[in-house]
């Protein structure tokens, strides 16, 4: 083969190439979809996720597999998602643990880039965070009470949470540190031990998603004292903010939110972004978000990308003043 006739053939090679991706995209989706959990079955997360997959696959003609990867507080989920093929057959829940705390505790040894790796698809809902302590355990029942109790007493009430650089212990450090308090952490290897233990009365206090929380709350085992949010949570409108506890530093809840492995189509990503704020319009599914006592943020890839770097650039200070590194 002369060198005209290898190049008009690498040329028609590419054309088809070109052609048959096009396609492909115009086709999307053409099999079922993966959405990625990278924490266990139950969690907020979880039931956002089971929820979105619902609502999200009437819209977008196909079905949404909600498939679990937990570990090594959610790194190992959003690992699996960044290596996936960029075809949008494999998404992920991104929160503000993966893509805001988890880069500043693991650093280096974080196996993802929380930007580089991922094409945000579109941000979903935001939701408090609920600081509540064992009501047999601890006598207080307002913050401020708890306070003047912890400053008394350095040292003898406990909190648990999900792990050493978890999202909840990088939130109870920060209040520490701004309240002048000295608590004892308890790190678990999941949200779901934390809980128990809080509920047994093993720890003292515990902080944790509203969803997930909320039912032991209303049940009367946990006490809510303060809420993490930008405003009082309609599910607990009895409860302060940090904010209006003289804590603004503490900043909003957190937030949920959809991303695909980097140099997935745009095209597939409009799709995307499309089909799951056409399921966030649903009436149905706007009314179980407002049971889990959560806030829908539908916007744009852009908007999400946003979030994602002001999460990093707020954990990124929070690791630092409080020395919190992953174990």
């Amino acid at each position: 083969m002369n060198t005209r006739n290898f190049l008009k053939a690498v040329a028609g090679a590419a054309a088809a190439l070109a052609l048959g991706s096009a396609s492909a995209q115009a086709s999307y989706p053409s099999q079922p979809v993966k959405l990625v959990v990278p924490f266990a079955p139950g969690g907020s997360t979880d039931i956002a996720a089971r929820l979105l997959a619902e609502f999200g696959a009437r819209e977008l003609g196909q079905t949404i597999v909600v498939e679990n990867k937990a570990g090594a507080g959610g790194s190992l989920g959003m690992e699996y998602v960044a290596k996936s093929r960029a075809d949008g057959y494999t998404l992920g829940m991104a929160t503000v643990s993966t893509h805001g705390a988890n880069p500043a505790v693991y650093g280096s040894r974080l196996k993802y880039d929380p930007v580089k790796d991922f094409a945000p698809v579109t941000n979903v809902a935001t939701t408090p965070s609920v600081f509540a302590v064992n009501p047999n355990k601890v006598p207080a029942r307002t913050m401020q009470e708890f306070l003047a109790q912890a400053k008394a007493t350095p040292g003898k009430y406990s909190f648990g949470t999900p792990g050493t650089g978890s999202l909840g212990h990088a939130n109870i450090e920060h209040f520490m540190a701004l309240a002048q308090i000295q608590l004892l952490h308890v790190p678990y290897k999941g949200g779901g031990q934390a809980m128990n233990d809080a509920l047994a009365g093993q720890v003292d206090a515990i902080t944790d998603n509203l969803p997930s929380a909320l039912p032991h709350i209303k049940a009367g085992k946990l006490r809510a004292l303060a809420v993490l949010s930008e405003k009082r949570s309609p599910a607990l409108p009895d409860v302060p903010t940090y904010g209006e506890l003289g804590f603004p530093q503490m900043g909003g809840g957190g937030w949920f939110g959809v991303v695909a492995p980097a140099g997935t189509p745009p095209e597939v990503v409009a799709k995307l972004n499309a089909a799951f704020h056409k399921a966030m319009k649903n009436p149905d599914f706007q009314k179980r978000v407002d049971e889990l006592g959560a806030t829908l943020i539908p916007g744009t890839p852009a908007d999400f990308g946003r979030q994602i770097q002001q999460a990093i650039d707020r954990y990124q200070r929070v690791a630092k003043m409080a020395n919190i590194q992953a174990q």
